[in-house]
């Protein structure tokens, strides 16, 4: 039991919370089957988590269950059901034709006061005698399951909590970088609309002077471009949940190769999932050096780097650019995001190291523990 309330308090995602009580359920209780369900306005399940079940076997069974039946009594009369066979409940209807066939049941609804957050259920007591039909869930499973709800109710608020938190500061970073588009870009869009007007003034008195306006327009052009591609990769949404770090990652290098001179190439080796926070930290930081490197060390190429490293990973950022001496960006106050970079890595329990000479190019290393 301690051991299942550690396991849910460490994980941050509401995914990974349910996924976590009904494994720990499923192995506490020692059953066949567990699942749970957390309802939505319109008779389903906004979240459904099984374990005991195959993918193969996931996909074949179908459209998650509606609310009814026993799941149905545990969510609008917030009662636990321990039954000798669900089959005999009196709204029984039948399963799915590919639904393993389940017989002795037990659920318990997770509650937060007066609000039902879900219900947890596990079907098929696994028995020291398979033929013994007095086997099946007992009062002590009902209690220690009762305590694993309660607790698992505190995780996923929690969950729900960091979740919306994080939802506030990507609606806060959004707003930066909006703010960033209308100061930046909008003002050299601005400059550029006037030196073009200035050098079609001057295009018939004065060519000489006209040729150096039309130079600054493809100046202010040029560097317009590279503001707006800069707060377009900001604001591009991380797929990591659809996608996973490394598809996202590729995607990104495809993107920033397809819109700069430089090539951008991405390369993966030996990788595993890794916990959320950890996956997103390593994405950020890969935009972040990628985006220095393209803005500031006019590189011929940026490769970016990312291995296992154990249980965790290592995330490296090499460009051929101009380089920089670190200790003297420390010393003048302009960090490249260095800063940034570190409290990202230092936020999942991770490293970060930098190295670079001028004219030597830059190395950006990141590594994090695994879950």
């Amino acid at each position: 039991m301690s051991a299942a309330i550690l396991a849910m308090n460490r994980r941050l995602e509401v995914r990974e919370v349910l996924q976590t009580i009904v494994a720990s359920a499923r192995e506490l209780l020692g059953a066949q089957y567990a699942a749970l369900g957390v309802p939505d306005d319109h008779g389903g399940f906004a979240q459904f988590v099984v374990d005991g079940v195959s993918d193969e076997q996931w996909k074949a069974i179908g459209p998650l269950p509606r609310q009814h039946g026993v799941l149905a009594a545990m969510l609008h009369e917030a009662t636990p059901q321990r039954l000798t066979d669900v089959r005999d409940f009196e709204s029984f209807a039948g399963w799915p034709r590919a639904h393993p066939v389940m017989k002795d049941f037990i659920g318990m609804p997770v509650a937060d006061g007066e609000e039902i957050l879900g219900a947890i259920f596990l079907a098929n007591k696994t028995c020291p005698k398979p033929s013994d039909a007095s086997c099946g869930f007992t009062q002590e499973d009902e209690d220690l399951l009762r305590i694993l709800a309660d607790h698992a109710a505190i995780a996923l608020t929690n969950a729900r909590l960091h979740e919306r938190s994080r939802e506030l500061t990507l609606a806060g970073e959004r707003a930066r970088i909006a703010h960033e588009l209308h100061d930046a870009v909008s003002q050299k869009l601005f400059s550029l609309r006037l030196t073009a007007q200035a050098s079609a003034a001057l295009i018939d008195t004065a060519p000489g002077r006209a040729k150096e306006e039309i130079r600054q327009v493809a100046a202010l052009a040029a560097e317009a471009a590279d503001e707006l591609r800069a707060v377009v990769v900001e604001l591009r949404p991380a797929a990591l949940d659809e996608d996973g770090l490394v598809a996202t990652l590729r995607t990104e290098a495809d993107v920033l190769d397809r819109v700069h001179s430089a090539s951008v190439t991405f390369h993966a080796f030996r990788i595993r999932a890794l916990p959320a926070p950890q996956e997103e930290a390593l994405l950020r930081v890969a935009q972040e050096a990628t985006h220095n490197a393209l803005r500031h060390a006019h590189p011929r190429t940026v490769a970016v780097t990312l291995e296992g490293n154990g249980r965790g990973a290592r995330l490296r950022i090499r460009d051929d650019g101009r380089g920089f001496d670190p200790t003297a960006v420390r010393r003048a106050g302009r960090h490249l995001g260095l800063v940034s970079m570190r409290d990202r890595a230092d936020g999942v329990g991770g490293s970060l190291t930098v190295q670079s000479e001028p004219g030597k190019g830059t190395v950006i290393e990141m590594e994090v523990p695994g879950g």
